[in-house]
């Protein structure tokens, strides 16, 4: 099948498992980009998300640039097509009928119902990329450093944890020369 094709379904079939918003189908979006159809490396994924967390925007413009690498122009706009097409198709309905369902007990169940799973996809998707991420003792001490100041700190923007993070990372990095290219 063409590959412009296969990344059109591909980020088809995840738009419409995106309960919850794009974290909830990291874990199958890494299946599907790095294990099923290689386009990327577990590397590639993590340095991509993590641009999707500090760019303007939703983080799930990732998939353009997932798209671009596999083909380029046209694929990033398949991807884009792909993921953010079929999840507003399906919300614009929803949302018509679940206006007419305002006040009726079904809607609080099936909000209620939705709660849980959400967190749980949610976390899954943070598990899925930390796997990736933490991978030695450094990282495993900024990973907590930033969850403590995150959850002990309530007004701190978490991007300045992020950015405080990798600049920790790189001192140490380039104080050993791992990572650092040839002179």
């Amino acid at each position: 099948m063409n590959e412009n094709l296969s990344v059109l379904g591909v980020f088809s079939l995840l738009s419409i498992l995106a309960v919850g918003g794009g974290a909830a189908v990291l874990p199958e979006t890494k299946a599907l980009v790095v294990e099923t159809h290689h386009w990327l490396n577990d590397d590639q994924f993590r340095d991509i998300y993590g641009l999707g967390q500090v760019v303007p925007g939703p983080n799930m413009l990732m998939v353009i640039v997932i798209g671009y690498h596999v083909t380029g122009f046209v694929g990033a706009l398949m991807a884009f097509l792909g993921f953010f097409l079929p999840a507003g198709a399906i919300s614009w309905a929803a949302s018509r009928v679940w206006d007419h369902f305002e006040g009726s007990p079904w809607r609080r169940a099936l909000q209620q119902g939705l709660a849980p799973l959400v967190v749980g996809l949610m976390a899954s998707g943070t598990i899925s990329i930390a796997r990736t991420a933490i991978d030695g003792r450094l990282t495993v001490v900024i990973a907590f450093a930033v969850f403590a100041g995150v959850y002990c700190v309530k007004k701190i923007n978490p991007a300045l944890l992020v950015l405080g993070g990798g600049l920790v990372g790189l001192a140490l990095l380039s104080g050993t020369g791992a990572g650092m290219p040839p002179s």
